[in-house]
């Protein structure tokens, strides 16, 4: 099956009220998700919900060890390499039907191992799954996914409110990268990685319009409110420096996946 709109205008689905627009040009970020025509993303090429992979937020001087061998990755984010090479990359389209829609990329430089990244979409009339999976093609390779989507703070009424119950904070050191202590959750703003053992789960709440759940198989979350225009809730499967801190191996038989749920219903 084919997607309806050509690739200038990504591929779009729909269900219901529901219509989620992706750009495999562009990364393979949603650009657009509306629900009864209300717009839940922050507009813009460096905004929608892009994808986290092989690596979420930040690595140390964009250095990373595998085994004996140390990685030098492109440092995006002074002094550190930051979410990962998917959001640069251009996707290919393989399956894009009216509400689910497939993508693939492949892995390579400045990733040192050669993979295979795919991203899954499923929208119905009430939720949109994303589903990422990285494949090991011949070494295995320390790897993480997630996403990253700047959710709008306003969407013509009051602002909205994040609510979630983090077991834990990772503590921010002021190289922006954890500290490796493990500390109460402190209120915000934020820009903070947050752990959650049984799933993420968090509700962003637009009083009197809608309310979104979030949900991930992953335990980590990172959550980004500093900015006034977008509260980013990101369902990712490991922390930030994870690539040295808490590496999960991918293996040719042992692929990475990871997924999240965002569920709306209106108020």
């Amino acid at each position: 099956m084919s997607s309806s709109k050509g690739s200038e205008e990504g591929v779009r689905l729909r269900a219901g009220d529901a219509e989620l627009t992706v750009r495999p040009d562009r990364g393979c970020r949603v650009s657009s998700l509306t629900v009864g025509g209300t717009e839940l993303l922050r507009q813009g090429e460096r905004y929608g919900s892009f994808p986290m992979v092989p690596w979420c937020g930040r690595v140390d001087h964009g250095r990373f060890r595998d085994g004996a061998v140390q990685h030098q990755l492109p440092v995006n984010a002074d002094p550190h390499a930051i979410h990962g090479t998917g959001r640069d990359t251009v996707w290919r389209t393989r399956l894009a039907g009216e509400n689910e829609a497939v993508f693939t990329y492949e892995l390579g430089e400045p990733w040192p191992y050669p993979g295979l990244v795919t991203q899954v979409f499923a929208l119905t009339d009430s939720s949109l799954t994303l589903t990422l999976a990285v494949e090991a093609q011949e070494d295995s390779f320390p790897a993480q996914a997630g996403w990253h989507p700047w959710f709008l703070r306003n969407i013509g009424g009051e602002d909205a409110v994040l609510d979630f119950a983090p077991a834990w904070q990772e503590e921010r050191g002021d190289d922006h990268l954890p500290t490796g202590r493990r500390i109460d959750p402190r209120p915000g703003p934020w820009d903070d990685c947050f752990g959650m053992p049984d799933g993420v789960a968090a509700t962003l709440t637009w009083p009197g319009q809608l309310e979104l759940e979030i949900t991930g198989s992953g335990e980590w979350v990172v959550v980004y409110d500093e900015q006034p225009e977008a509260i980013c809730v990101e369902p990712q499967s490991g922390p930030p420096n994870g690539l040295n801190t808490l590496p999960r191996l991918v293996t040719p038989i042992d692929p990475l996946e990871t997924s999240t749920t965002w569920s709306w219903r209106r108020l």
